[in-house]
């Protein structure tokens, strides 16, 4: 059955993996499934068509069918549960891979957006000399809890899984604040991440879409 993801027709990041449809990419990469991609703009992601899929007017969403969904953690969970490759077989290591993906949206991600929101739109308020340095600590405290659970692990919980696809590109935004590179385990396991092909694809994809002529 054919599978249709939506994507930004220009991502605000230039193709440089951050955007979200970036996650369900490398998913469907890492299972070996095709898919087609419609690109949106952001006019279109507000207009009654769009909202039926996406009621937020965000994207990425995915078709299958007559499955649709949005929300990149519920999108990488049914590839995981529909194709080999995301979730491990074994019962309980099925449901720890699918905790630290809840952990990475629910618990690592809201201070990293935070973060973002600070630099890059309220940079020039008055307050925002005092409020980035308070959210920056909150960045590194989740950090530094991360860092100490990944240990010298190569990924979270045994062999790769949906929840080190999530988590990695979760991680993925703090590039360009230089705060991953304070946790020398953690940049590792990002560069890990990285260097799946499955990733290189997906990456590779995107910056395509988001560089033509």
């Amino acid at each position: 059955m054919k599978i249709t993801i939506t994507a930004f027709d220009r991502s605000p990041d230039g193709g440089r993996g951050l955007a979200r449809d970036t996650r369900v990419r490398w998913a469907l990469e890492e299972v070996g499934q095709s898919y087609e991609v419609r690109l949106v703009t952001f006019d279109a992601m507000k207009q009654p068509a769009h909202l039926l899929l996406h009621p937020f007017g965000q994207i990425p969403t995915y078709e299958e069918g007559d499955l649709a969904l949005f929300e990149t953690g519920a999108i990488v969970l049914h590839i995981g549960e529909r194709h080999a490759g995301l979730l491990p077989n074994d019962a309980n290591a099925r449901s720890r891979a699918i905790m630290w993906m809840f952990a990475a949206v629910n618990t690592v991600e809201p201070p990293i957006l935070e973060l973002v929101t600070a630099r890059i739109f309220e940079g020039d308020k008055p307050w925002a000399k005092e409020r980035i340095p308070l959210v920056m600590g909150h960045v590194r405290e989740r950090l530094k809890q991360l860092s100490t659970r990944l240990g010298d692990s190569e990924w979270l919980d045994g062999a790769f899984s949906a929840g080190d696809l999530m988590m990695v590109s979760v991680l993925l935004r703090l590039r360009a604040s230089g705060i991953l590179e304070e946790f020398q385990n953690l940049a590792a396991y990002v560069a890990r991440g990285e260097a799946r092909p499955a990733y290189k694809r997906a990456f590779d994809a995107q910056w395509a879409v988001n560089n033509r002529n």
